[in-house]
């Protein structure tokens, strides 16, 4: 009998019933094209500290900055000797680790026995800047000239001091970044967010060869391919393998193993960066405490730290999905509710003379709460699919047109010196690096089960707010509604 009667009073308003449904389909649409534009923007900055920063773990640690020492300038310093002849040839590398700062290698254990730590790996980050020219020595050469009357004794005078003319120089500066990974533990640290796409990786019995893995990038740049040869300061490396980043590009040029870059750099037993993961990725913050605690003069870099240095207009959307976008469905999902409330109340109060014919009839006051329950959650229901529908149409929508947002990434202000390959880290103040994002919008079945309760949630406001005026009517209502 209740469905029965249900069907047909909604088959006698459906105006009214589409006019409250579509007023909860535009809010659950609006919640659904937020709630999946906001998790593309999470999707589209972890792509971004991962490609840039090249993090594929937890954390890091690296050691803290320290300032440089009195009249020192920090940087490379190359000497040439002067030598005879016209033309001479100079070249020379200079091999420091990334920032200037470095960690003793037992430290990866020791922060690999912390609580709350799965394991740890350590990597040497180094950077090679080579200089190679030449130098032409200039020829001396005296002019030669007279004048009239010179002295007192009209005497002459002739000649002239010598000047050098020609000579110069002509050199070339190369830079690029080498890191040492540990080739036993390839599955955790810099080469974790790399695919060689060409030849193999590093296997465990070579500790200590003079072999290479070379990025993608700098092999095109170089015309590297595997079997290709090159030098780093008089050391002759071979190229195994051409490694390509998971996503987008990675700020290092050449892997090597990690015992052979801390001869390199001559930091032996040295890291510059350790690679953490921990046991389980809810207690992040809680094993960076007990990290930073216990292990002096280091710095601990997770992935919330670095999405704070993320900044253009991919920042700026994420914070206007945020923020404006979850407070403006918010405000729209309850105007709908109370738009739904509203209208479903005016209904009840035309539909006086059927419910008070229906209490003489002997329907108890909570058969008609239920009915008048009934129907707006229906309504709801309604709204939902129809709120889904346009929603998960506007996510894909904005998947389909790819809006491009650019993600600029540079230094944090941190003491790190580099919190991954390459010392892309917070520290990394030289450069700052730019990546070009498509913005995606996925929606979940989580957006959608949140979909259907507002649906639901709204029915039932809307419900209850009809049912409690229809309960309060009397069935002499009906009678003196009759004209």
């Amino acid at each position: 009998m209740f469905g029965i009667y249900l069907k047909r009073e909604l088959g006698r308003r459906k105006k009214a019933a589409l006019v409250i449904a579509l007023g909860l389909a535009l809010g659950i649409a609006l919640v659904i094209t937020v709630d999946s534009v906001s998790a593309g923007m999470t999707q589209a900055q972890d792509k971004v500290l991962k490609s840039l920063y090249g993090l594929g773990t937890d954390m890091t640690v690296t050691k803290a900055r320290t300032a440089p020492a009195s009249g020192s300038s920090g940087g490379p310093n190359f000497t040439f000797d002067a030598k005879s002849g016209s033309s001479s040839t100079q070249s020379s590398d200079r091999v420091r680790t990334q920032g200037g700062q470095a960690l003793k290698s037992s430290l990866v254990t020791e922060v690999a026995g912390q609580k709350g730590v799965q394991s740890a790996v350590g990597a040497l980050s180094l950077n090679v800047t080579k200089v190679d020219g030449s130098f032409t020595q200039g020829k001396a050469k005296s002019s030669t000239g007279s004048s009239g009357q010179g002295g007192p004794g009209g005497g002459s005078s002739s000649g002239g001091a010598p000047q050098v003319q020609g000579g110069g120089a002509d050199f070339d500066v190369n830079s690029y970044s080498v890191v040492g990974v540990d080739v036993a533990h390839q599955g955790l640290g810099p080469l974790s967010t790399m695919k060689v796409t060409s030849g193999t990786t590093f296997t465990t019995a070579q500790t200590g060869s003079k072999v290479a893995v070379v990025g993608t990038s700098y092999a095109k740049e170089k015309k590297y391919k595997v079997g290709s040869t090159f030098k780093i300061s008089g050391t002759k490396f071979t190229v195994i393998g051409i490694a390509t980043p998971d996503s987008s590009e990675s700020d290092t040029d050449v892997f090597v193993p990690l015992k052979v870059a801390q001869t390199l750099g001559d930091a032996k037993n040295q890291v510059t960066t350790i690679y953490v993961k921990a046991t389980d990725s809810q207690q992040i913050s809680t094993v960076k405490k007990e990290i930073t605690a216990n292990i002096s003069g280091t710095t601990v870099t997770t992935s919330a730290d670095l999405a704070s240095t993320v900044s253009g207009s991919l920042s700026t959307a994420s914070s206007l999905a945020t923020s404006v976008g979850k407070w403006l469905s918010v405000a729209v999902l309850a105007a709908a509710f109370l738009v739904a409330a509203l209208l479903t109340s005016s209904a009840v109060s035309r539909r006086v003379r059927e419910f008070g014919t229906l209490k003489a009839l002997g329907w108890p006051s909570r058969n008609v709460t239920r009915q008048v329950v009934g129907e707006s959650i229906v309504n709801g229901l309604i709204g939902g699919a129809l709120g889904i529908a346009l929603g998960v149409g506007a996510a894909y929508a904005v998947t389909a047109i790819s809006p491009k947002l650019t993600a600029q990434l540079g230094s944090s202000g941190g003491g790190g010196t580099g919190g991954g390959p390459g010392g892309g880290g917070p520290g990394r103040q030289a450069s700052q690096h730019t990546l070009e994002i498509a913005l995606s919008a996925p929606v979940s079945l989580t957006t959608i089960a949140l979909a259907v309760g507002l649906a639901v949630t709204g029915g039932l406001i809307a419900g209850a707010m009809g049912g409690w005026r229809a309960s309060r009517m009397r069935p002499a209502d009906a009678l003196r509604s009759v004209s």
